[in-house]
Protein backbone atom coordinates (compact mmCIF):
# COMPACT_ATOMS: atom_id res chain seq x y z
CA UNK A 1 0.00 0.00 0.00
CA UNK A 2 1.23 3.22 -0.64
CA UNK A 3 1.53 6.20 2.20
CA UNK A 4 2.05 9.31 -0.08
CA UNK A 5 1.76 10.14 -3.31
CA UNK A 6 5.22 9.55 -5.05
CA UNK A 7 6.39 8.95 -9.11
CA UNK A 8 6.19 5.15 -8.23
CA UNK A 9 2.61 5.47 -6.98
CA UNK A 10 1.38 7.44 -10.29
CA UNK A 11 2.76 5.35 -12.42
CA UNK A 12 1.29 2.11 -10.58
CA UNK A 13 -1.96 4.42 -10.72
CA UNK A 14 -4.68 3.09 -13.02
CA UNK A 15 -6.99 5.92 -12.41
CA UNK A 16 -6.33 9.48 -10.99
CA UNK A 17 -9.00 11.88 -10.27
CA UNK A 18 -7.02 15.26 -9.89
CA UNK A 19 -7.71 17.69 -7.40
CA UNK A 20 -9.40 20.52 -10.10
CA UNK A 21 -11.44 17.27 -10.86
CA UNK A 22 -15.42 17.16 -9.80
CA UNK A 23 -16.73 13.33 -10.86
CA UNK A 24 -20.06 12.09 -10.45
CA UNK A 25 -21.33 8.14 -10.94
CA UNK A 26 -20.50 4.76 -9.65
CA UNK A 27 -16.89 3.74 -10.21
CA UNK A 28 -15.12 0.00 -10.53
CA UNK A 29 -12.13 -0.73 -11.49
CA UNK A 30 -9.21 -3.07 -11.04
CA UNK A 31 -6.05 -0.86 -9.96
CA UNK A 32 -4.60 1.52 -7.83
CA UNK A 33 -6.92 5.04 -7.79
CA UNK A 34 -5.82 8.24 -6.24
CA UNK A 35 -8.43 10.70 -5.84
CA UNK A 36 -7.36 14.48 -4.93
CA UNK A 37 -10.45 16.37 -6.18
CA UNK A 38 -14.21 15.56 -5.23
CA UNK A 39 -16.43 12.30 -6.03
CA UNK A 40 -19.79 11.93 -5.68
CA UNK A 41 -21.19 8.01 -6.11
CA UNK A 42 -19.64 5.02 -5.63
CA UNK A 43 -15.87 3.90 -6.28
CA UNK A 44 -15.39 0.05 -5.57
CA UNK A 45 -11.80 -1.35 -6.39
CA UNK A 46 -9.82 -4.77 -6.33
CA UNK A 47 -6.32 -2.55 -5.48
CA UNK A 48 -5.35 0.44 -3.57
CA UNK A 49 -7.16 3.53 -2.91
CA UNK A 50 -5.37 7.20 -1.92
CA UNK A 51 -7.81 9.95 -0.81
CA UNK A 52 -5.76 13.07 -1.04
CA UNK A 53 -6.01 15.39 2.36
CA UNK A 54 -8.14 17.92 0.11
CA UNK A 55 -10.67 15.73 -1.04
CA UNK A 56 -14.01 16.36 -0.85
CA UNK A 57 -15.41 12.28 -1.08
CA UNK A 58 -19.67 11.52 -0.75
CA UNK A 59 -19.68 8.05 -2.03
CA UNK A 60 -18.76 4.63 -0.58
CA UNK A 61 -15.42 3.36 -1.00
CA UNK A 62 -14.17 -0.51 -1.41
CA UNK A 63 -10.30 -1.18 -1.92
CA UNK A 64 -8.06 -3.94 -0.93
CA UNK A 65 -6.15 -1.37 0.99
CA UNK A 66 -6.80 2.08 1.40
CA UNK A 67 -4.78 5.36 2.97
CA UNK A 68 -7.78 7.96 3.42
CA UNK A 69 -7.75 11.82 4.25
CA UNK A 70 -9.59 14.75 3.24
CA UNK A 71 -13.57 14.98 3.63
CA UNK A 72 -15.61 11.18 3.07
CA UNK A 73 -19.31 11.48 3.88
CA UNK A 74 -20.01 7.62 2.41
CA UNK A 75 -18.97 3.95 4.36
CA UNK A 76 -15.32 2.72 4.30
CA UNK A 77 -14.96 -0.75 3.16
CA UNK A 78 -11.17 -2.50 2.65
CA UNK A 79 -10.57 -5.87 2.83
CA UNK A 80 -6.69 -5.55 4.28
CA UNK A 81 -5.72 -2.30 6.10
CA UNK A 82 -6.90 0.94 6.37
CA UNK A 83 -4.99 4.05 7.58
CA UNK A 84 -7.00 7.01 8.47
CA UNK A 85 -4.28 10.32 8.04
CA UNK A 86 -4.55 13.30 10.54
CA UNK A 87 -6.60 15.60 8.00
CA UNK A 88 -9.49 12.89 7.84
CA UNK A 89 -13.08 14.12 8.67
CA UNK A 90 -15.08 10.56 7.74
CA UNK A 91 -18.88 10.75 8.77
CA UNK A 92 -19.57 6.95 8.10
CA UNK A 93 -19.21 3.18 8.62
CA UNK A 94 -15.97 1.47 8.44
CA UNK A 95 -15.78 -1.90 7.30
CA UNK A 96 -11.80 -3.27 7.52
CA UNK A 97 -9.54 -6.22 8.48
CA UNK A 98 -6.89 -4.04 10.20
CA UNK A 99 -7.12 -0.33 10.62
CA UNK A 100 -4.54 2.68 11.83
CA UNK A 101 -6.36 6.41 12.75
CA UNK A 102 -3.68 9.30 13.08
CA UNK A 103 -4.07 11.93 16.15
CA UNK A 104 -6.11 14.76 14.82
CA UNK A 105 -8.77 12.61 12.30
CA UNK A 106 -12.28 12.36 12.95
CA UNK A 107 -14.56 9.29 13.00
CA UNK A 108 -17.98 9.96 13.17
CA UNK A 109 -19.48 5.96 12.39
CA UNK A 110 -18.77 2.44 13.47
CA UNK A 111 -15.69 0.75 13.01
CA UNK A 112 -15.84 -3.43 12.64
CA UNK A 113 -13.35 -5.22 12.18
CA UNK A 114 -12.83 -8.70 10.65
CA UNK A 115 -9.54 -10.04 10.27
CA UNK A 116 -11.53 -12.49 7.94
CA UNK A 117 -12.23 -9.88 5.42
CA UNK A 118 -9.25 -9.55 3.17
CA UNK A 119 -10.80 -13.64 2.33
CA UNK A 120 -14.18 -13.07 1.45
CA UNK A 121 -14.62 -16.57 -0.10
CA UNK A 122 -12.81 -17.77 2.95
CA UNK A 123 -15.30 -20.67 4.70
CA UNK A 124 -14.89 -19.69 8.39
CA UNK A 125 -15.73 -22.45 10.92
CA UNK A 126 -17.09 -22.07 14.38
CA UNK A 127 -14.23 -22.99 16.62
CA UNK A 128 -16.94 -23.89 20.10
Amino acid sequence: MFTKIDEKNLKEAETIIGPSLKVKGDFSGKGNIIVEGVLEGSLKTSSNLFIGDDAKITASLEANEARVGGEINGNIKTHGHLEISSSSRINGDIDCSSISIARGAILNGKCIMNPNSNHPNKDIKDKN
